[in-house]
């Protein structure tokens, strides 16, 4: 297949993702509090192999060390920043109005995250369609447990389930956008950036994000399970070298 197939079917299933929401309608609270924080700690094993695996050695090898540094820190400064702007406008909104006004603040921060998800992911199909794969996988990985968050905090916000799952899909279209701008920029600048740049999206969400949630909550065989788990993550995704 072409790179611009693999962008858009890649962009499309993961914007199909988004509507993983629906399975919360099916199962019970008590097995779905059960199965989040394994996914969760599976999605952190997995963005780090796809950093660790693919992007990095895959970007590291077209780019200078100044150069390949320099998108590396941009990527994860950039989500840094975003998840700052997210953090603070939430903290100086009116407490009558911070539920509804968390569910817009969550599907903007999702849009733009997708989106760079969407160009990072694009330059790595770009650079190796192995490596998009992985890399892929890994940030499908990721979003499960994310968009089963997404939806329940907008369902929690007074959002009808049907409205909350169109939402989430409406702002998971950013994905393939992103794909699609990497695609259209590839001939004026060097796509192992964005590879790097997708690398450094990767580590941030896992090591800031991801883990400290499993370590917060994890005591007895439970902390065994979730350190298989990412270590599962990081195999799976290794296997696809």
């Amino acid at each position: 297949m072409s790179e611009l197939s693999w962008i858009l079917i890649g962009g499309l299933l993961m914007s199909l993702i988004a509507m993983v929401g629906s399975v919360t309608t099916m199962l019970p609270p008590s097995r779905l509090e059960q199965l989040l924080l394994p996914l969760v700690a599976l999605a952190a094993g997995s963005l780090l192999g796809g950093a660790m695996f693919h992007m990095l050695p895959h970007g590291l090898a077209a780019c200078s060390p100044l150069v390949g540094g320099s998108w590396l820190a941009a990527g994860f400064l950039s989500f840094l920043a975003l998840e700052q702007f997210l953090l603070w406008h939430q903290s100086h909104d009116p407490q009558g109005s911070q539920p509804a006004a968390m569910a817009w603040l969550i599907l903007l921060g999702d849009a733009l995250h997708n989106l760079l998800g969407g160009l990072a992911i694009g330059g790595t199909f770009l650079t190796s369609a192995p490596a998009g794969i992985a890399a892929w996988a890994a940030a499908a990985a990721h979003e499960v447990p994310q968009e089963l968050g997404d939806f329940g905090v907008l369902v929690h916000s007074g959002w009808s389930p049907r409205a909350a799952l169109l939402a989430n899909f409406v702002s998971a279209l950013t994905f393939p956008l992103g794909g699609l701008l990497a695609y259209a920029m590839a001939t004026r600048m060097n796509v192992a950036g964005l590879a790097l740049f997708g690398a450094g999206n990767f580590l941030y969400v896992a090591a800031s994000d991801l883990i400290p949630e499993i370590k917060a909550k994890t005591s007895g065989w439970r902390a065994g399970l979730h350190l298989l788990m990412v270590l599962a993550g990081i195999v799976l995704v290794a296997a696809f070298c």
